[in-house]
């Protein structure tokens, strides 16, 4: 059964911006990654899913995180995928982070999901939608309050 996670990002003055959430989806990638595990990342639409591979592009070659958009690269494809369609990736991962506005109907082919509840009322709005969404779908939910319970990326 697929379980899914709700990072709750701290409610601060100022509200995380879409490159902070894209950042910090990139750096769940590469913790990820450093622990042999492959992912996929789920974008809203074609400019974030470049814009996920661009920041990735930028990690400090020490950090290098394999990825591709889907449908480039290696046949047997990186160990982060990127893509934004309805269909998810070319082959089957344990991991999805999703950053589009829905929980994607494929989310239930992974063991584990990630996900993100901005500050904001839009993105709370949202996130309450893609938490019925998956609830819907049969996804065991739990919630992580970065406030009290900071993501480690040592």
């Amino acid at each position: 059964m697929s379980k899914a996670t709700f990072y709750l990002l701290p409610n601060a003055a100022q509200q995380p911006s879409a490159e902070q959430l894209q950042l910090l989806a990139c750096q769940l990638a590469g913790q990820h990654y450093a622990k042999g595990e492959w992912l996929y990342i789920h974008c809203e639409d074609l400019a974030q899913a470049h814009g996920i591979d661009e920041l990735l592009w930028q990690f400090e070659p020490s950090a290098f995180v394999p990825h591709n958009l889907k449908g480039e690269g290696p046949a047997a494809g990186a160990p982060v995928e990127i893509g934004f369609d309805k269909l998810g990736p070319n082959q089957r991962r344990p991991i999805l982070i999703n950053l589009a506005n829905e929980a994607p109907a494929f989310a239930v082919n992974f063991g584990r999901i990630i996900d993100f509840v901005a500050g904001d009322e839009q993105h709370k709005a949202l996130a309450r939608d893609r938490y019925r969404q998956y609830r819907n779908l049969g996804v065991t939910l739990s919630t992580q309050d970065l406030a009290t319970q900071p993501l480690n990326f040592v």
